[in-house]
C-alpha cells in the first residue's frame, strides 16, 4: 500500500537557523497521527513543509505517492486539507458562502458552482453540525463555531489528507471537545489521513493510532500512543514529569504536568 504522506531525510532551515533536521516516517491511508512536542520543536513548521506554505531545500516529501514539487495549487488543495489555530476573519460571508470557498481548487475561475458542490457543502456543513447557522455572518459567531466553519470549508475540498495545527487552542472546553471528536468521527467515516499537532495528551489514546514526538526539531520517538505517552518518554520530551490518573467514571488515564516538581534537574 502506498503511504499518503512519505517523509525522506527532511531538514529545514529559517534564516541560517535549523528548524527540522533529517526527519524520516511514513503515514498510511485513514491513518490518525498526533503531532506532540514542546514550543518550537518544529510541529508546525513540519505541516507547513506538507502544505507547501514554505518550501523545502532538502529531502523529500511525497504525496499519494507523487513528488511535492510536482503538485500545482489546485492539484494540492484536492488533495490537503489545513485547519490553522483559531484565527480572525476580516471579511464578510456567510457560513455557506465561506464553506462554498473550499470548493476553490474544483472550480474554474468565474466557474458557477454545480448542483454537486451544493451538495458538497451542504453535506460538510451538516457533518459539522453548522446547519442552524448556515445563513449567518461567520463575524457573528464564537471562536468555536468559527472553527467548525473553518473546518467544514477544509472538508468541502474533499482531501485526502487533514492538516490540523492545535486547532482547538484558546476555545473553551465544549468546543474543543465537540471539534475533536467531529474530526476524529469525520476522518474514519471519509477514510482521510489526519496529521494533527496537540497539546492534548490525553485524548491521544482516544482517536490517534500513532504518535509522533518531537523536540529541537529532531524526530524523538514514534510509535503507537501507549509506547510512546509514557513517563519515562514525555519527560525527555517536555523536561517535566507527568501524572496518570485514572478516570474513577470511565477508566480511561489523564495526563497532566506534576507540578509537584516543574523541572527535571
Amino acid at each position: 500500500m502506498t503511504p499518503t504522506v512519505d517523509i525522506q531525510n527532511l531538514s529545514f532551515a529559517y534564516n541560517g537557523k535549523e528548524i527540522l533536521h533529517n526527519i524520516q516516517f511514513a503515514v498510511m491511508p485513514g491513518e490518525y497521527i498526533s503531532i506532540i512536542g514542546p514550543n518550537g520543536a518544529g510541529k508546525s513548521t513540519l505541516l507547513k513543509c506538507l502544505n507547501r506554505i514554505v518550501t523545502i531545500e532538502q529531502g523529500t516529501i511525497r504525496i499519494m505517492g507523487k513528488d511535492l514539487p510536482q503538485y500545482d495549487q489546485k492539484e494540492l488543495g484536492k488533495v490537503i486539507g489545513y485547519l490553522p489555530q483559531i484565527r480572525e476573519y476580516a471579511f464578510s460571508y456567510s457560513v455557506y458562502e465561506f464553506v462554498m470557498m473550499g470548493r476553490y481548487p474544483h472550480l474554474q475561475p468565474f466557474e458557477q458552482e454545480s448542483k454537486k458542490d451544493i451538495a458538497i457543502v451542504k453535506e460538510m456543513i451538516q457533518l459539522t453540525g453548522l446547519s442552524h447557522l448556515e445563513h449567518r455572518d461567520i463575524s457573528t459567531l464564537s471562536g468555536g463555531e468559527r472553527q467548525k466553519v473553518y473546518l467544514a470549508a477544509s472538508l468541502a475540498q474533499q482531501p485526502r489528507i487533514l492538516l490540523l495545527d492545535e486547532p482547538t487552542t484558546h476555545l473553551d472546553p465544549r468546543h474543543q471537545i465537540e471539534i475533536q471528536e467531529t474530526v476524529s468521527w469525520i476522518s474514519k467515516q471519509l477514510n482521510i489521513t489526519v496529521l494533527h499537532v496537540t497539546h492534548d495528551l490525553t485524548h491521544i489514546f482516544t482517536w490517534s493510532q500513532r504518535v509522533a514526538a518531537f523536540k529541537d526539531g529532531r524526530l524523538r520517538f514514534i510509535g503507537n500512543p501507549c509506547d510512546v505517552i509514557t513517563d519515562e518518554k514525555l519527560t525527555e520530551i517536555f523536561d517535566t514529569k507527568f501524572l496518570f490518573l485514572e478516570d474513577p467514571k470511565t477508566k480511561k488515564i489523564i495526563v497532566v504536568p506534576d507540578d509537584r516538581k516543574h523541572a527535571v534537574h
